[in-house]
């Protein structure tokens, strides 16, 4: 396989892997739709960016906008206050902690292109989600 076309295929086919582990508890969180569902305890998957095609960090947490602050006002020394990384480009829900964790695993194994086609994927424009997680 070969350009974005194999790329692609290559993905896709990994995330079916997974899918299937997932699919009772994994909910995927639409780039740029506000309303998290607050009503049961979820956990949440993110990529943040220093800016577009920048410098990538991959976390989960359980209170996405509390973490997404802590990042933007560098209250915890480490990787993303180093490299300046404060800006939520995409985020999946999940509705138990260990499916956010094995999702968080995954997406750490991938590389950076098949990272950057995610957030393309569902954020073409790179638009910081923080705001919405505040509506």
């Amino acid at each position: 396989m070969h350009g974005v076309d194999g790329l692609c295929t290559q993905i896709n086919s990994w995330f079916e892997l997974g899918r299937e582990s997932l699919r009772a508890s994994w909910i995927p969180a639409f780039a740029g739709m506000s309303g998290i569902d607050s009503g049961a305890m979820s956990f949440f998957v993110y990529i943040l960016a220093s800016r577009r095609n920048g410098t990538l960090y991959t976390g989960m947490t359980d209170d996405l906008a509390r973490r997404i602050w802590q990042h933007r006002v560098e209250a915890v020394p480490g990787f993303t206050k180093k490299y300046g990384v404060k800006t939520l480009f995409w985020y999946e829900q999940h509705e138990t902690r260990e499916s956010a964790f094995t999702r968080e695993r995954q997406l750490k194994k991938w590389n950076r292109a098949w990272k950057l086609q995610l957030i393309e994927g569902l954020n073409p424009t790179w638009r910081d989600l923080y705001d919405d997680l505040l509506k």
